[in-house]
């Protein structure tokens, strides 16, 4: 009998051919749809404490270990990997958030020699939006107006450049740095970062203590480098909290025209309509600028920027850069204002409360009761505030000054 191996060859060809397409179609839906398995807890001890399982071995802020042998540090880690689970849901969003804002700040690291660890405290500072604190903090780097000044920026009822991403992220850096050079340790720079490098100065002193992680801190201050490690966890090994692996793809910067101003601008309105944009163009991608002018009487000289194309859809990039969903940042100099009042003056503060103003943009026809409930005060209030009389109620497009206590609002 005579074997055939020509045809016994192609059909071995043919069938690794077809076990090697499986295989590699295995590997993809293993690697691209199938999500990893969560972190599973196998032991919970009476205090509802979980150690050991869910922390990542080895962690390391700016290169420095984060130690893992003390039941403190475990405790205190592990709190702060459970809450940023919470991400998991909204994970998406806040990848989108890093993708778009990273390429601005990391070179900005990188430049002032701060380690590029950093970026994750801005992370959990301000989640990369210009949020404003009811403690006077401010953007992405929720500086105080005092550490702003301090560092270059400029603060007052009619500039806000803490609301002025790179320069926010400049001076944030010089803060670092600062620290850095009084505690030769970037932990500790990062700890100061949050309490201020006087409080950490002096707790190290009372304890006698020479390291963050044998300190202890207030409740806010001694999490803040656990919070960080979750979040730069997250960002890098995002398969710890049960999500697929994803790779970080920057978004290009923004093109932008820049126009370069010396002088005084009594109308923001005249000069976007003269440069051939809308006001509210200028004010969405130049939100340090408070008001509709720019008095500069130093004749300093300021970078007003607008995209080169305002076709293009830039809304995730302007959201980022305003307080609240359906608020813009305005008015804050009244906050800023009211802020000083109240040191100066508390007597008076407490007979007519400080305010803060927000903008609301109506969306829908609605009965001006609903839309107090909504925004939790009073209807008559709002008419007040607006001048409404006792029948008129709110349309579409239309901007409603609501007002809420300084220290009240979030």
């Amino acid at each position: 009998m005579k074997i055939n191996w020509i045809s016994i060859l192609n059909n071995f060809s043919r069938s690794f051919l077809l076990f090697l397409l499986l295989v590699v179609v295995y590997i993809l839906v293993k690697t691209y749809v199938i999500a990893p398995k969560p972190n599973t807890v196998s032991y919970t001890n009476n205090n509802f404490y979980v150690l050991d399982l869910n922390i990542p071995a080895n962690l390391e802020f700016c290169g420095e270990k984060i130690p893992s042998n003390n039941y403190r540090i475990k405790k205190g880690l592990e709190k702060e990997f459970f809450n940023t689970s919470y991400w998991k849901n909204n994970s998406l969003a806040l990848f989108q958030k890093a993708q778009r804002w990273f390429p601005y700040i990391e070179p900005i690291l990188k430049q002032k020699g701060v380690p590029d660890d950093f970026k994750y405290l801005c992370v959990i500072e301000s989640h990369l939006s210009n949020a404003a604190s009811h403690a006077g903090a401010a953007g992405f780097w929720q500086l105080v107006p005092p550490s702003a000044r301090n560092y270059g920026l400029e603060v007052n009822s009619e500039i806000d450049e803490r609301y002025h991403v790179e320069k926010a992220t400049v001076a944030a850096c010089e803060h670092i740095k600062d620290a850095f050079r009084k505690f030769n340790n970037w932990t500790l720079a990062a700890a100061a970062y949050n309490r201020g490098i006087g409080g950490i100065q002096n707790a190290m002193a009372k304890q006698n203590a020479d390291n963050y992680h044998d300190l202890l801190l207030n409740r806010e201050t001694a999490s803040f480098i656990y919070r960080i490690m979750a979040y730069k966890t997250l960002f890098s090994s995002p398969g710890h909290f049960g999500l697929k692996k994803k790779k970080l793809v920057y978004y290009s910067k923004i093109p932008f025209k820049t126009y370069k101003v010396d002088t005084t601008i009594k109308n923001i309105q005249a000069f976007a309509k003269q440069i051939g944009y809308s006001a509210e163009t200028v004010h969405q991608f130049n939100p340090w600028l408070l008001t509709n002018e720019l008095t500069n009487p130093n004749k300093k000289v300021y970078e007003i920027r607008v995209p080169k194309n305002s076709s293009i859809d830039y809304s995730g990039y302007t959201k980022d850069l305003t307080t609240h969903e359906g608020m813009k940042l305005q008015d804050v100099q009244e906050a800023l204002i009211t802020t000083t009042a109240i040191t100066q003056k508390p007597d008076s503060i407490a007979l007519t409360p400080p305010k803060k103003i927000v903008m609301y943009h109506v969306k829908v026809d609605e009965p001006l009761k609903n839309l107090a409930t909504f925004l939790k005060v009073k209807e008559e209030d709002i008419r007040r505030w607006n001048k409404f009389d006792e029948k008129q109620q709110a349309v579409t497009g239309q901007t409603l000054i609501i007002k809420y206590p300084v220290l009240d609002l979030k």
